[in-house]
């Protein structure tokens, strides 16, 4: 059984998901976390302190520690703003492992910034350590160069990481190809370890129930969207594919499609704390169909699975997506996924059978397959059953915690041989005589 340290600097377990920086992250560490508990390892999760309310040692779980770690000031910062405050990061975690006599067989680091806490940790107490970048620099400055606000250093920290981490976890075949085609990372060293989901917290449920208990109208079509409110999650796509979908076709009250957009910084869909909300509810009435998008506010997860369940489709089309676990979630629920052909999401949906697979920025494109869907009440419904089968065979937190169990014993043994392999080659060259190093015996 293990001794694992997390790190994850800005993307706490205990933070609310849907506000500022909360997202998939959060959730990848929380249920990796439980994962690798259930399985009998022990870990202590490190993430920065926003609020001095935050206690310095939580005993979240059984197995499982939240350390908050002092770099910065102690209040939310925007993580494109943390990489000056990782140095102290770092003496501060290294502060803790001395006082507290903390010994850990492996570190995982989640994003950049905590990879480097992670490679300074390795060279001060030789703890082997894993990274799961979770997005990539050079992959976000291909989509979105001109909105790119964190430090130029970004890059060559990740070029540096791919050769100095132990193993890096790419979340699917998308994200390993870009670690070795635009990182020069060792092939060898890439395990493949997917996202999951948690089937205590997903499941199907009565479409009608969850509506009600929502509080959405019980009558015509849903489409859904649930995600963090920012630009490179295609959202405004989503609008003005529904935009086209209504003004191509005649609707009654009982066939009248709305679509419920969850996310954002506060409970209340407040424009001035989640300025996205305000830019999307612009792009709603251009298209005229204002009435039809309706935003909720962030949302806890305990209502998550009825959001999911009351939509007739769930929809996410960002430019870019390392992985994305909403998919999952939504199919997890019995529920058909139309998804961006980027990223992890055309690993996670098979295309015309879990759901679609369309290109980013096309709404025309994606009006089509919505079309299609609502038209075929059969094909909806087969859809949903396939991709249920499909996640609780392949992406349960479970599974994805055995894999990631894997690829760590996998680095260990390969860690072990390197060190043998050299500890060989030392002893041999010690003992080879050449004519410029005679082998000299001390005089008796």
């Amino acid at each position: 059984m293990k001794r694992i340290a997390f790190i994850s600097e800005h993307a706490s377990p205990l933070a609310a998901i849907g506000g500022i920086d909360s997202g998939g992250q959060n959730v990848y560490v929380a249920e990796l976390a439980q994962a690798l508990a259930a399985a009998g390892h022990t870990v202590d999760i490190y993430t920065r302190k926003e609020s001095i309310g935050q206690r310095n040692v939580v005993e979240w779980l059984p197995g499982i520690s939240v350390i908050h770690v002092k770099a910065g000031p102690v209040a939310i910062v925007e993580k494109e703003q943390l990489l000056p405050y990782m140095m102290e990061f770092g003496d501060e975690m290294i502060r803790f492992m001395r006082e507290q006599q903390k010994r850990y067989d492996l570190i995982h680091a989640h994003f950049f910034m905590s990879a480097l806490v992670a490679s300074r940790i390795k060279r001060v107490f030789g703890i082997p350590y894993a990274v799961t970048f979770h997005a990539l620099g050079l992959v976000r400055k291909q989509h979105q160069p001109e909105a790119d606000r964190f430090p130029p250093q970004r890059c060559a920290i990740e070029r540096m990481i791919c050769d100095d981490a132990d193993l890096l976890i790419a979340e699917c075949p998308q994200d390993k190809a870009d670690l070795v085609n635009l990182y020069g990372a060792e092939p060898g060293n890439i395990a493949v370890v997917p996202c999951g989901f948690n089937p205590r917290e997903f499941g199907p449920f009565d479409r009608q129930e969850a509506r009600r208990k929502l509080g959405l109208p019980e009558y015509g079509r849903i489409l859904l969207q649930l995600g963090r409110m920012v630009p490179r999650k295609g959202v405004d796509t989503v609008i003005r594919a529904l935009g086209r979908l209504i003004s191509d076709r005649r609707t009654d009250n009982s066939d009248k499609i709305n679509l419920v957009v969850v996310g954002g910084n506060s409970d209340e869909p407040d424009p001035q704390l989640t300025p996205e909300i305000g830019r999307l509810g612009q792009v709603a009435a251009a298209e005229n169909i204002a009435d039809q998008v309706l935003f909720t506010g962030r949302r806890s997860r305990d209502l998550l699975r009825y959001y999911y369940a009351a939509a007739d489709i769930f929809i996410t089309t960002p430019w870019y997506e390392p992985f994305g676990i909403t998919p999952l979630e939504a199919m997890a629920c019995g529920v058909p996924v139309i998804g961006s052909d980027t990223g992890g999401i055309k690993y996670s949906v098979v295309d015309g059978r879990t759901g679609f697979l369309v290109p980013p920025k096309d709404p025309d494109a994606l009006a089509g397959k919505i079309s299609c869907l609502l038209a075929d009440q059969k094909l909806c419904n087969e859809m949903g059953r396939r991709g249920l089968r499909r996640v609780r065979r392949s992406f349960t937190w479970e599974k994805v915690g055995k894999l990631m169990c894997a690829a760590y014993d996998r680095m260990e043994t390969r860690l072990r041989r390197e060190k043998l392999a050299r500890h060989k080659a030392f002893s041999f060259d010690r003992l080879l005589v050449t004519p410029s190093r005679p082998l000299n015996f001390p005089s008796v």
